[in-house]
C-alpha cells in the first residue's frame, strides 16, 4: 500500500497549490440568422460540468478556477462546436450554430492524455452512441458495435461476444469502462464484456496501438464505453427502458436515476435480462443458448470550483448457458440429464428460460474512484480501480452444484497523470500507470494456474500546433510485467497434492516471466479546410503473453477443443502505420483509413495432429481436438471506407455505405499455415434512411431505415489439421423505424425503436462464431450450430 499513500499525499499536496480565484464563463449561443437558439448543452468534458442555454440563447457556468478548458456546444440537427479556451477572469463567449445532417465534429476523450477535438488528433478513431446502439436488435453491448466499419465480434451464441478490432481480439483489445481498465478473463471464449449495455451512452475505439495511457495488450485498439453526463445542476432525471425480441423471447427492463444538487452527483441504475433459446432455419430451437442479467450500479460524485471527484460501484452478474451442439440421427438435439442418461431434448426442454447444462456464472464487481484536480499550471487526474471477477463453470446435471472449473480474479488498477497548461503551443502530459493482479482456481478442475501478475508503466505526451492547419501529436511509454504461475500437482484422483510421486500428474509446471515493452506513437493531422482532415500516425505496442497461452492445459467447453500453453512464449511487438481522409461537408461525408501492422512474435492457437494422422485427443474421457499455442512474424492490413450522402434539397434522407477488409498472413509459412485464424470476412453495408426532425406537434427525431449487409466468402483460413474452415457468403437484411414522442407536457417522454435484423431469415454462420466448429448434424450434414435466425426488437426508453 505504500505506492497508493505516497499518490495519495501527491495529490493532496498538488491540490492545495490550486488557484483560488473563482471565474465565470456566460454567452450566447444563436444560430445563422443570428437568433438565440434555446436548450443547447455547454459542457466542459474535463470538469463534467455543463449546462444548458435558455429560450434567448444565453448560458452562465459559475465558480471556475483559472485554468484551461474544452468547450463543447451541441444540439441535435446542427453542427458540434469545439473551442479550447485559457480563462483568467470572467468571459463572454457567443457561439454561432449552422444546420448539418451530419456531425462535423467530436470530442474524443479515449487514448489521449486531456480531451481534444477529433480532427486534431491523427489517432484513428469511430465513435458511437447510445440512440445508435439502440436503433439496432442486439443481445449484448459488443454486438451493439458490429455495424462500426473495422469492428467484429467473436461469438459463441447470442450471448457472448468478444470485440475485434481489425481482425485482432482477446487481450489485444483493451477494454474501458468510464476510463477503468476492464478486466475479466480475456482470454476465454465462453464470455464476454462484463458490462451493462443499458450503462453506456457513448462508445470511443481507437483502432491500431496508438493509446499510451494503458500500456501492454492494446495493438489492436482501446474501446472505452462511457457512461452518461451528470444532469445540470439542480436537475434530477428519471428514466426506464424496456425492450422484447422476438427470436428468443428476450425480456429486459432498466430503471435510471441521476441528479445534481449544489454540485453534489449521483446517478443508479439497475437492469434485468433474461432470454430463452434463439432458433435458426437449420438448427430450429438451439438447444442450451438462453441466459440471464442482473445488472446494478451506483455513482457518487462532487464536482467543484477545484475539479471532481467521483466513485463508482457496479454489480455485473451473468448465467450463461453454453450450447454444446450434440444431435441424434434425426438432427434434434441431445441432452445428459440428471440421472446421467443422454436422451433426445424435447419441446419443453427447449422452451421457456430454462437453466440448462453446462453453463457459467460470471459476477463482476468493480469499485473505481475518478478524481480531477485543477492546479496553477496544470491538472492532474488520479483514477483507482477494484475488480473481482468470479467465473464459474458447472456442466454436471446429476450433481447440479458441482463447480467445475472456477477462477477468482482479483484486480487492482492505478493511473495517475498531469496535464501541464500549453506553453508557447505545447500541450504536453505525463502519467504513471498500471495494475496488481491476482488469479485463484477454486473448482474441481484446472484450465490454467493460480497466478499473479504486476506491471508498472510511465508515459509522456505532447500535442503542438505547428500551424493553424498543422497538429503534431506524440508521445512514449515504456512498460515492465512479471507474472508468476504456481506449480500444481495431481494424484491419481485429480487432487492436489504438494509432492510429485510416480503416481501424481504434474498438470503445471511453475513459471516466474518479466516481460518488458516500449511503446509509442508519432503523428500529425493537416486540416485542408473546414471540412476536410488528412491524418498520418505510426506506432508501436506490445502485448505480453497471457497466462492461457503461457500455460493452459485443459479443455475449453465453449470452444469444442482442448489447449495446451507455451511457456517460452516471448512479447508480441507491433508497428502500424495508419492513414486516413475525412471529408464532413453538409451534403457528403467520406473517409478512408487504410492501415498496415506488422507483428512480430504473434501468437495464436494451432491444431495437433497425432502419430496416426488424426486429432490429437489428450483427454479420451473428455474428447476434444489438442491445440497448442505458437507464435510467428504476421503482417495485417486493410482498411475501411465510408461514403455517406445526404443531398440538398432532400437532406432527410441518407443514402449510406460502408466497406471493412483486412488480411492476416504469416510470413515464410506454407499456403495452409499462412493466414490467422478467424479473421473477419471482408464486409459491406448499404443503408437507405429517412431522418425527420419533426413530424407534427409531438414527434420528433423520426427515422425509418432500411440496411443491407453483404458478408464475402472467407476461404484465406488456416486450414492446415483442420484447424479452419473456409466460410460461404451471406447477405442479411435489416430495418428499423423510431421517433420521439413528447407527452404529458415533457419533451420527449417516450423514445420508441423498433428494429428487424435478418428480415429474410438467412441460415448463416459468420466466420467468427465459435459454434461454427460444433459436432455434424447427421439429418442434413451440416457442421456446427448457425447463427441467430429473423430477430424483431421492441424497445421503449420513457423519461420521467
Amino acid at each position: 500500500m505504500k505506492i497508493e499513500r505516497i499518490i495519495s499525499m501527491l495529490v493532496c499536496v498538488c491540490a492545495m497549490h490550486g488557484v483560488y480565484a473563482q471565474n465565470k464563463i456566460s454567452g450566447q449561443v444563436t444560430d445563422e440568422i443570428n437568433k438565440g437558439v434555446a436548450d443547447v448543452s455547454v459542457y466542459l468534458p474535463d470538469l463534467r460540468r455543463g449546462t444548458s442555454t435558455n429560450k434567448e440563447g444565453t448560458f452562465e457556468l459559475e465558480n471556475l478556477k483559472a485554468g484551461e478548458y474544452l468547450i463543447e456546444v451541441r444540439l441535435d440537427w446542427y453542427s458540434t462546436i469545439v473551442k479550447s479556451i485559457r480563462l483568467e477572469r470572467d468571459t463572454i463567449l457567443h457561439f454561432r450554430l449552422n444546420h448539418t445532417h451530419q456531425e462535423m465534429s467530436k470530442v474524443l476523450v479515449t487514448g489521449v492524455s486531456r480531451s481534444t477535438e477529433l480532427r486534431l488528433n491523427p489517432l484513428i478513431v469511430a465513435s458511437t452512441d447510445a440512440e445508435e446502439i439502440n436503433q439496432n436488435a442486439s443481445t449484448n453491448i459488443i454486438d451493439g458495435l458490429r455495424n462500426i466499419p473495422g469492428i467484429s465480434q467473436i461469438s459463441t451464441g447470442a450471448s457472448i461476444s468478444k470485440p475485434v478490432i481489425r481482425g485482432l481480439g482477446y487481450n489485444r483489445v483493451i477494454t474501458l469502462n468510464n476510463g477503468i481498465r476492464q478486466e475479466g478473463q480475456q482470454w476465454g471464449d465462453e464470455h464476454g464484456i462484463e458490462i451493462d449495455e443499458n450503462a453506456v451512452d457513448r462508445v470511443e475505439i481507437i483502432k491500431g496501438p496508438g493509446s499510451l495511457m494503458y500500456g501492454s495488450d492494446g495493438i489492436a485498439g482501446v474501446i472505452n464505453f462511457l457512461a452518461p453526463r451528470s444532469p445540470e445542476l439542480g436537475k434530477v432525471n428519471t428514466k426506464v427502458s424496456t425492450n422484447y425480441q422476438s427470436n428468443n423471447r428476450l425480456l429486459a427492463y432498466s430503471v435510471f436515476n441521476a441528479g445534481n444538487k449544489n454540485g453534489f452527483q449521483w446517478a443508479g441504475r439497475i437492469s434485468n435480462k433474461r432470454a430463452g433459446n434463439y432458433r435458426n432455419k437449420f438448427d430450429g430451437q438451439v438447444l442450451n443458448s438462453g441466459f440471464k442479467e442482473l445488472n446494478g450500479s451506483l455513482s457518487l460524485g462532487l464536482t467543484k470550483s477545484w475539479g471532481h471527484s467521483h466513485i463508482s460501484l457496479s454489480s455485473y452478474n451473468n448465467t450463461l448457458n453454453l450450447v454444446e451442439g450434440e444431435r441424434d440421427s434425426s438432427g434434434k438435439f441431445t441432452l445428459v440429464d440428471a440421472t446421467r442418461q443422454e436422451r433426445t431434448a424435447t419441446q419443453s426442454d427447449l422452451d421457456g428460460y430454462k437453466l440448462g447444462f453446462p453453463h457459467q456464472k460470471i459476477n463482476h464487481l468493480s469499485l473505481s474512484s475518478n478524481s480531477y484536480f485543477i492546479m496553477k499550471n496544470g491538472a492532474i487526474h488520479v483514477d483507482f480501480g477494484f475488480q473481482n471477477n468470479k467465473r464459474q463453470e458447472l456442466a454436471d446435471a446429476s450433481n447440479p452444484d458441482d463447480v467445475e472449473l472456477f477462477f477468482d480474479l482479483n484486480t487492482f488498477n492505478y493511473n495517475v497523470r498531469y496535464n501541464l497548461n500549453r506553453s508557447n503551443g505545447w500541450e504536453s502530459s505525463i502519467g504513471i500507470g498500471g495494475m496488481q493482479q491476482s488469479n485463484k482456481n477454486r473448482g474441481e478442475e484446472f484450465l490454467i494456474p493460480q497466478y499473479g501478475l504486476f506491471d508498472a508503466g510511465l508515459f509522456v505526451f505532447t500535442q503542438k500546433a505547428i500551424s493553424k492547419k498543422l497538429i503534431f501529436a506524440g508521445g512514449a511509454r515504456f512498460d515492465n510485467r512479471w507474472v508468476n504461475g504456481s506449480e500444481l500437482i495431481l494424484d491419481s484422483l485429480g487432487q492436489e497434492v504438494d509432492q510429485a510421486t510416480a503416481d501424481t500428474e504434474q498438470k503445471f509446471s511453475p513459471l516466474n516471466n518479466t516481460y518488458s515493452g516500449f511503446s509509442g506513437s508519432l503523428g500529425v493531422s493537416y486540416l485542408m479546410s473546414k471540412k476536410s482532415t488528412l491524418k498520418f500516425n505510426v506506432s508501436r505496442g506490445f502485448r505480453a503473453p497471457n497466462m492461457a497461452e503461457l500455460s493452459s492445459n485443459g479443455r475449453h467447453e465453449g470452444s469444442f477443443r482442448y489447449e495446451i500453453g507455451e511457456a517460452n512464449l516471448k512479447s508480441e511487438i507491433s508497428h502500424q502505420i495508419d492513414a486516413g481522409y475525412f471529408l464532413n461537408s453538409d451534403h457528403v461525408s467520406f473517409n478512408v483509413t487504410p492501415f498496415a501492422n506488422v507483428i512480430s512474435n504473434y501468437i495464436y492457437a494451432e491444431k495437433l495432429i497425432g502419430a496416426n494422422g488424426t486429432d490429437s485427443i489428450p483427454d479420451p474421457s473428455n474428447p476434444a481436438p489438442a491445440f497448442k499455442f505458437s507464435s510467428g512474424k504476421t503482417l495485417v492490413w486493410g482498411g475501411e471506407l465510408y461514403f455517406d450522402v445526404h443531398p440538398h434539397p432532400l437532406d432527410w434522407l441518407h443514402l449510406a455505405n460502408s466497406f471493412s477488409f483486412v488480411e492476416s498472413k504469416q510470413q515464410n509459412q506454407s499456403d495452409s499455415t499462412k493466414y490467422l485464424p478467424f479473421t473477419p470476412a471482408p464486409k459491406y453495408r448499404g443503408e437507405i434512411r429517412v431522418h425527420l426532425k419533426t413530424m407534427g406537434k409531438y414527434i420528433s427525431n423520426a427515422y425509418v431505415k432500411i440496411a443491407v449487409d453483404h458478408f464475402f466468402e472467407q476461404n484465406r483460413v488456416y486450414s492446415a489439421f483442420g484447424t479452419e474452415t473456409p466460410t460461404a457468403s451471406y447477405t442479411l437484411i435489416s430495418a428499423g423505424l423510431g421517433a420521439n414522442v413528447s407527452m404529458f407536457n415533457k419533451k420527449d417522454f417516450l423514445s420508441l425503436f423498433i428494429s428487424a435484423e435478418n428480415l429474410g431469415d438467412v441460415g448463416y454462420q459468420s466466420h467468427l462464431s465459435r459454434l461454427k466448429y460444433g459436432p455434424e448434424n447427421l439429418a442434413n450434414r451440416r457442421i456446427g450450430v448457425f447463427n441467430m435466425g429473423r430477430n424483431v426488437s421492441f424497445k421503449a426508453i420513457f423519461t420521467l
